[in-house]
């Protein structure tokens, strides 16, 4: 996984509220800084009735891609296609989604495509009116996928779950640390030995209360060549931050 990633790749998490937006604001700020067209999407945004910013808006503020999109937006906070449903609004059709990915990836170098929830949180409706996901999103766009993973107890059980369910569907995949805390203890670290053959990246707690300035300028500091950065030592990474 040394080449550098471009075309399209989603972002998916072990869960929800493991920092997938953020981290796709610093692969966002790597590329660019790197000299590349980004473009993000997200298919699903849901808890729109708060009048808060999705998170198209938030990759915005931090990153500043060349085009940020949302698909298909939801007021209840729930998996899209739940949400969707409770809100009899229509739901996001598969190809339609493909189709919109693919369109900017004919305009751009890399496109992000940030799912909601985890990896099988269903998104919307096939032709078929089968739910779909965004793993079945990764498959039929050809794409390989980030797990953005937690740095505490509990995350090697869900990230080797969500790796094993994109290596079974032969989706490439590596894990980015969404949120690695000030003040390590020793499960932080030893679960950091144990994320480090499939580790892209590990970002620190609090990355998106940065000012954008200073986010874009850190960013490839926080991720491996692989996603645009210039993270390749992380003994001396370790040791530095700890």
């Amino acid at each position: 996984m040394s080449a550098p990633w471009q075309g399209i790749v989603v972002v998916t998490g072990t869960d929800t509220e493991v920092g997938k937006t953020v981290v796709t604001a610093a692969i966002t700020a790597a590329a660019h800084t790197a000299g590349l067209r980004v473009a993000v999407v997200k298919p699903g945004q849901t808890g729109t009735a708060t009048g808060e910013p999705g998170d198209a808006d938030a990759v915005q503020r931090l990153a500043a891609p060349l085009t940020a999109r949302t698909l298909a937006s939801y007021p209840d906070p729930l998996a899209p296609l739940t949400a969707a449903r409770v809100a009899e609004l229509e739901p996001l059709e598969l190809y339609t989604a493909v189709d919109a990915v693919r369109e900017e990836a004919d305009k751009h170098d890399l496109v992000l495509v940030e799912g909601a929830g985890g990896l099988l949180v269903p998104m919307g409706l096939r032709p078929s009116g089968e739910p779909w996901t965004i793993a079945d999103l990764a498959v039929s766009l050809g794409a390989p996928a980030v797990v953005v993973a937690r740095a505490g107890l509990g995350t090697l059980n869900h990230t080797a779950l969500t790796l094993e369910a994109l290596d079974r569907r032969a989706v490439p995949a590596g894990v980015v640390i969404g949120a690695w805390p000030s003040a390590p203890e020793l499960v932080h670290w030893t679960n950091l030995g144990d994320l480090l053959p499939n580790l892209l990246g590990a970002l620190p707690a609090g990355a998106g209360a940065m000012d954008p300035g200073v986010f874009r300028r850190s960013a490839p500091g926080w991720l491996t060549p692989a996603l645009h950065g210039v993270l390749d030592d992380w003994r001396a990474w370790a040791e530095e931050i700890g």
